[in-house]
């Protein structure tokens, strides 16, 4: 159940970011990285948008409890070359 409630406190969070990514901006400013590799205007307005989805995207994974398999799967290539190999 902890799960659960967790996972929709981290949407809210995400949709809020996204939602109110200009609100960001004027708070946090602009990032140059986003600035120099997602365009020349707006470039962190997108870059705050696409950490929002991303931080939706994972709550959804931890509502759903099915973070483990995901970063299981993630995870896969460094997992299969690091044990033994008898």
């Amino acid at each position: 159940m902890g799960h659960f409630i967790l996972g929709a406190v981290i949407i809210v969070v995400g949709a809020l970011i996204v939602i109110k990514s200009e609100g960001m901006l004027s708070a946090f400013g602009r990032i140059g990285f986003f600035e120099k590799y997602l365009g020349v205007e707006g470039g962190s307005r997108l870059g705050y948008k696409l950490v929002g989805i991303l931080t939706i995207f994972l709550g959804m994974l931890i509502m759903t409890n099915m973070i483990g398999g995901f970063m299981a799967w993630v995870l896969s290539p460094l997992f299969k070359y690091s044990g033994n190999n008898n």
